[in-house]
């Protein structure tokens, strides 16, 4: 067995490359965060997001439970020659030694030791109830337990951080014994004693009220450990805060058991920004939205983009009244810039916008209406008209511009049309066949520079059809086409009518390689609906390939 290096004591000043010891900021992603429903991490996406937390600047990164699984035991063998940690310190996480045990023959301690982390992280019991039911040992083995423990790792060189599992239920139940608990870590040699709120019950004011009496009461440094089961992980995290804690534990994305836990996104820009603490290594806020999502990718959760600080919509602005406030300075409805966290601010088009939300999405597009008031308003009762028969240009931005970019056109703002074809006709068949299966056909007719194309293609369904046999007609004449690919098709059923009669809209979203956008169709017919949507997916992208239109 190899003793990792003398750990720095909680005293000392920040190392070379590492934040400062006054305050941590903790993530356990990895091993909390990866218990939530629907995630299932390989070793792999541990390293990769190990790396992407490391990057952020997060002080303390735990990669999991080793000696528990064959796959964290493998991660903490990897990372150690894998990933060379600039920022972030690698924990181990485990339990204290088992009733009755001697510490130095507990094959799970040792297994810690083994993995040869820096810090490691203890569970104990801090609620009397789960100590007698839960681990069948009586009050004082448990704080035994404890003290052994922490003693042992302290004496083989490492830094203890000791989580109390339940501590704010155990504190209602007998606060003497759940103060004993954090006296005798930090007694013992823990740097930091972590309250849990492990069911998620507690709100701030009873967060913060506890925290601020078990600190006077024990002298020992705290932290705070947050479940988000009453919607309040973020909030109860900075009443703890509030309260004199320096170490918080959360998880990208708020990621966890049940509901989940404290998201570290939030958190830390509240802590940057509003408390004015700085918690991560200089330059590194900015780099919030894009680890975030980077995060969700590896995870392969769609991210949540009514996230605070980090969703798409968390500066997205869709009221009239809101745009033209913002028009005059966009600190009227935000309350930080966007760009501190890596985000940006978005105007939506809407039935509800107003003149001010066309010129700033315009402008947004790089398209300058010049305060054009007969142009703009027409912009605005087109897309209100539109609206009113199901289209919705909010998650459909490439279509909005077509739409704009039209009526410039109507006004010869950008010269001539920018027309890239002109569709004369199409149709799509559905054969069913005697012996189940079905063939699907689609035929193109349209004009493009000038020529006349007629093309067929063979589909698995209609709208596959259709896309080929448009790709067939275009390619030779625009081989950018050939970068573009359809990445998501949605179909709604919208209020109405009911049954097969109602009105139906398609979102189509498309890359290129380089960037992605989302084109709109409406129509009593899901086939003409995903038409529309597609058209304009096709004039877009060669819009934006630079494509020459036709005369």
């Amino acid at each position: 067995m190899t003793d990792a290096p003398e750990p720095e004591s909680s005293t000392d000043t920040e190392a070379p490359g590492l934040p400062s010891d006054d305050f941590h900021v903790f993530d356990t992603t990895l091993r909390d965060g990866a218990q939530r429903e629907g995630i299932n991490l390989t070793v792999a996406d541990k390293l990769t997001i190990a790396r992407h937390l490391d990057d952020f600047g997060v002080g303390f990164i735990e990669g999991g439970w080793p000696g528990a699984n064959p796959r964290d035991t493998e991660f903490f063998q990897r990372a150690r020659t894998e990933i060379d940690f600039r920022h972030a310190q690698l924990v181990a996480f485990g339990a204290t030694r088992k009733a009755g045990v001697r510490v130095e023959d507990d094959a799970q301690v040792a297994a810690l030791l083994e993995s040869q982390a820096p810090v490691i992280t203890l569970v104990a019991k801090s609620h009397v109830r789960h100590v007698e039911l839960a681990l069948r040992t009586t009050p004082d083995e448990n704080l035994a337990m404890v003290a052994d423990t922490v003693a042992h790792l302290r004496a083989q060189g490492r830094r203890v951080f000791l989580d109390c599992e339940h501590f704010f239920d155990g504190y209602a139940l007998d606060p003497a014994y759940a103060k004993q608990v954090v006296r005798t870590a930090s007694e013992a040699g823990a740097d930091v004693v972590v309250l849990c709120d492990t069911n998620g019950g507690m709100l701030p004011a009873q967060v913060a009220a506890v925290v601020r009496t078990v600190l006077a009461d024990t002298g020992a440094r705290l932290g705070i450990h947050a479940q988000d089961d009453t919607g309040c992980a973020v909030a109860n995290t900075l009443a703890a805060v509030d309260a004199g804690a320096t170490h918080v534990q959360c998880t990208a994305n708020g990621y966890g058991e049940r509901v989940g836990n404290s998201n570290l996104f939030p958190v830390v820009a509240a802590l940057e920004l509003k408390y004015g603490r700085a918690v991560l290594p200089p330059g590194k806020l900015a780099e919030t939205t894009r680890i975030s999502h980077a995060i969700a990718e590896v995870v392969n959760l769609t991210p949540s983009t009514h996230q605070p600080y980090v969703g798409v919509s968390a500066f997205a602005h869709k009221a009239g009244l809101h745009a033209s406030a913002i028009k005059v300075d966009p600190d009227l409805y935000q309350h930080i810039d966007p760009a501190l966290v890596g985000n940006t601010m978005r105007m939506l088009v809407s039935d509800m916008a107003g003149r001010a939300s066309i010129e700033l999405k315009g402008k947004e597009l790089g398209i300058d209406l010049g305060g054009d008031r007969e142009l703009v308003g027409r912009v605005v009762e087109r897309v209100k008209e539109r609206e009113l028969k199901g289209y919705t240009y909010e998650a459909a931005d490439a279509s909005f511009e077509l739409l704009l970019r039209d009526e410039l056109e109507r006004d010869g703002a950008l010269g001539r049309a920018a027309k890239f074809f002109r569709v004369e006709s199409w149709r799509a068949i559905v054969e069913d066949r005697p012996d189940g299966t079905h063939a699907n056909e689609a035929t193109v007719k349209l004009w493009a520079k000038g020529e006349r194309i007629v093309a067929t293609a063979e589909g698995n369904g209609p709208v596959n059809a259709l896309d080929r046999a448009l790709r067939v007609g275009l390619e030779r004449i625009y081989p950018q086409l050939a970068r573009i690919e359809l990445v998501d098709y949605k179909v709604r059923i919208l209020e109405g009518r009911q049954g097969t009669g109602s009105i139906t809209r398609v979102l189509i979203s498309t890359t290129d390689g380089n960037g992605e956008w989302s084109t709109v169709g409406v129509a009593e017919n899901v086939i003409a609906a995903s038409w529309q949507a597609l058209d304009d997916a096709y004039a877009y992208g060669l819009l934006r390939a630079g494509a020459q239109p036709q005369e």
